[in-house]
């Protein structure tokens, strides 16, 4: 049974792979969701959808609009505490700054954001010396700072408010609690495992290795991914229509469970997959109401932020590969023809004193 067992292993990786498994996931994903959005947006009226767009209270938005500046800022600690596990401290914070809102921002837009945003961290690091093993230490320890924050939310909301949950993957109330306590659990002996020492705290092998956070600095990095989605949760329910009424914590498990399908979908944006677990999830709303709430989320939190990043990126590239080179050459222009006046004088001068000291010579 075990060489059975070893035999089909080794088949799956040779023939099919995780990678395929993973695509073939994303793809039936993304189909179900176009499917079941096509199906939910029928019989949509955009004349009340916007009105709802204007029934939004003004100061609302602006408050949605600062929870999601805060999001991004405490999103620049993914990076800055992965630096800081890996032990690269020569990277200061407004470098792990800009590494983590724009990988972010333009990965998660673009889609495939392992590959996306992996390529714009290696684009930044590497001018101060991080190779592309560290940057995919930094990117594994983004990633896990992402899922523990989430699961950890979900775990409590899923166990506070099973029936929110319940209206998206429609299992019994019962069945997603004991889900949430299994969730609660498994971070709960990770914690547990963390504890056992520093060398159980090491993955990887074949000069890959990442030594994981202990338990206390895991307990900051649950609180960065939690703080992080606690202002993007934050910022969807002030967009919320007022009536009928929904409790924070209530739709804090439904948007946790829509973002976390519409990153292991790997759309661009989560487009498609996000918006139709939150109508799905969200019958109790009219659907035009909802989506001009996820309208104006996408327009603060996707679009404005990928906006800048691909400005501050393109500002960047045309400063490093147009504007300085331009200054470094103007400067060694500068040089050359500073030194090449000096030696014009100093030919001038001897030009000057030479025959002088000939003719006092000749009066001797």
């Amino acid at each position: 049974m075990v060489r059975l067992l070893a035999a089909l292993g080794r088949g799956f990786k040779e023939r099919i792979g995780w990678k395929r498994v993973g695509i073939a996931a994303s793809l039936v994903i993304i189909a179900l969701a176009i499917r079941t959005l096509v199906h939910t947006l029928k019989g949509i009226d955009t004349g009340v959808m916007l009105v709802a767009l204007t029934n939004i209270q003004p100061h609302h938005i602006v408050l949605a609009g600062l929870c999601v500046v805060c999001a991004f800022c405490t999103l620049t600690f993914y990076d800055f505490f992965a630096l800081r596990t890996i032990g690269k401290k020569q990277v200061p914070y407004r470098i792990a700054a800009l590494s983590s809102f724009t990988s972010y921002s333009i990965g998660h837009n673009i889609g495939a954001t392992v590959f996306t945003g992996g390529a714009i961290r290696f684009r930044i690091y590497s001018d101060y010396g991080l190779s592309a093993v560290d940057v995919a230490k930094i990117c594994f320890l983004s990633g896990l700072t992402f899922w523990l924050g989430n699961t950890f939310v979900l775990g409590i909301g899923m166990a506070w408010h099973p029936a929110a949950a319940s209206a998206m993957d429609q299992l019994p109330p019962a069945i997603n609690r004991l889900i949430a306590l299994g969730v609660l659990a498994a971070i709960a002996s990770y914690f547990v495992w963390l504890s056992l020492g520093p060398e159980r705290r090491e993955l990887g092998q074949n000069g890959w290795k990442v030594r994981l956070p202990s338990a206390p600095l895991t307990l900051v990095q649950i609180l960065i991914g939690v703080v992080d989605l606690g202002f993007c949760a934050l910022a969807m329910y002030l967009l919320m229509p007022a009536e009928p009424g929904i409790d924070f914590m209530s739709l804090a498990v439904v948007f946790i469970l829509a973002t976390l399908l519409g990153f292991a979908s790997h759309a661009p944006g989560s487009i498609g997959v996000f918006d139709a677990a939150m109508l799905v999830a969200l019958p109790q709303f009219g659907k035009e109401q909802l989506l001009a709430t996820l309208v104006v989320f996408r327009i603060l939190y996707f679009m404005i932020p990928f906006g800048i990043a691909i400005s501050i990126m393109g500002t960047r590239e045309l400063w490093l590969n147009v504007v300085k080179p331009w200054q470094l050459r103007r400067k060694q222009a500068e040089a050359c023809s500073a030194i090449n006046d000096e030696t014009a004088e100093v030919v001038e001068v001897k030009a000057t004193t030479v025959p002088f000291r000939q003719r006092a010579g000749s009066r001797r």
